[in-house]
């Protein structure tokens, strides 16, 4: 005799359902491939061909009232420079002033300085039994490295990723505030600093690079959106890359045979990266506004609709992944978790290659581990999903 199913329902704000999500996304593709919300007046798709169709298709499924649900359904006006809120054609004018930046040369170079700053996180937990991966290095080497290219001095740099994580943690309901999300708080004081005090860092870059805007105008950027783009960047570089080494402690010591090899081939680390970024993705769904009526399996979205993009379930489509639930570091996979389109993700080579360098750092020094999975606590965002806390028992030690 099979025990019936409970009735279908998603809520992206509920913490209990986040803890093992995976069980109700399959039965979203199989039973709801278009999930309606009542409650918080959203729709939702959960297939890979629907979320890259949908996440690719910016004209029907806008960014620029947000990429975040309760954000959406401010209305709220977004500032100019706020990058992931924007649409072509002034998205692409924006996206190509930090791809300035975000070069694959300039990226591969900062990888001595990246080794530096996780060799100088885990040095003080180096021969200890026990210790926070979270509080020792997601929280830590991520915020040395976007301090660095932002030009943060280091005594602040803290300071600033506490400002970051305090407003992606969800209040009341699990909602994040509407007058936190692109808080610039802080920022105007370097940025008059480093008018005088250029450097070779993204704020003076943002400050003194000329481009045409969608007017048609020479100009350099306003303080204001030097403010935003450096808010984007500092939230985006600190709270995702954090999660990733978060969630690389927690696939390890589950999956300690996938271990074991990396250790013995640490040249598999960089795909076992993407493993995990498909396995387990940090940010899990992406919102976007609906601009037209459009028809989706056999119904109509109105426009004017809160749309719902499940990439983490799209991670797992069956119709798109042999055997999606298996973690398997040997598979070659085009994942979701960076984006498609217009929005994939600038960051995706910084994120990669700082995951991968934490991942050969910690197993170099740690082999073998597990978690106490009583003292972990998953963090409870409603854009970003990962450990808070994670505390690793050495084996070993």
């Amino acid at each position: 005799m099979t025990t019936a199913q409970p009735p279908l329902y998603w809520d992206p704000f509920d913490a209990e359902l986040a803890k093992d999500p995976y069980p109700l996304y399959a039965r979203l593709r199989e039973e709801a491939p278009l999930y309606r919300n009542d409650r918080h007046d959203f729709y939702a798709v959960s297939r890979y061909a629907d979320c890259q169709r949908g996440l690719a298709d910016w004209q029907t499924f806008s960014s620029a009232r947000g990429d975040i649900l309760e954000i959406i359904q401010t209305g709220m006006e977004m500032p100019s420079g706020t990058l992931i809120f924007e649409d072509p054609p002034v998205h692409d004018i924006h996206r190509r002033l930090l791809a300035r930046v975000f070069t694959p040369r300039r990226i591969a170079q900062l990888e001595p300085r990246i080794r530096a700053f996780c060799e100088r996180v885990l040095e003080p937990v180096t021969g200890a039994d026990r210790f926070d991966l979270v509080e020792a290095v997601g929280a830590e080497m991520p915020m040395r490295v976007i301090g660095m290219l932002l030009g943060i001095p280091e005594a602040d740099q803290a300071t600033f990723r506490d400002r970051t994580d305090a407003t992606l943690e969800t209040g009341d309901g699990g909602r994040i505030a509407q007058e936190d999300i692109l808080n610039t708080e802080g920022f105007q004081d370097y940025i008059e600093w480093r008018k005088k005090h250029p450097s070779d860092d993204l704020m003076t870059e943002l400050m003194t690079a000329e481009f045409e805007d969608e007017n048609g105008n020479r100009r350099t950027l306003t303080d204001g959106e030097v403010l935003t783009y450096c808010t984007v960047v500092a939230g985006a570089g600190n709270e995702t890359t954090g999660r990733l080494i978060g969630w690389f402690g927690a696939v390890m010591a589950r999956y300690p045979e996938a271990r074991r090899e990396l250790v013995a081939d640490p040249s598999l680390i960089p795909n076992a990266i993407e493993e995990i970024l498909r396995f387990e993705p940090t940010g899990p769904f992406t919102a976007r506004y609906v601009t037209r009526d459009v028809e989706l399996h056999g119904r109509t979205v109105p426009a004017g609709s809160a749309m719902l993009f499940i990439q983490a379930a799209a991670n797992r489509d069956p119709d798109r992944f042999d055997d999606p639930d298996r973690f398997d570091i040997h598979r070659v996979s085009q994942h979701m978790s960076f984006g498609v389109g217009a929005h994939y993700c600038l960051g995706a080579a910084l994120a990669r290659l700082e995951g991968k360098v934490a991942a050969e750092e910690i197993l170099r020094r740690f082999p073998d581990w597990e978690v106490d999975w009583d003292g972990a606590e998953l963090a409870q965002t409603s854009t970003v999903r990962g450990w808070k806390t994670l505390p690793l028992v050495i084996r070993g030690a």
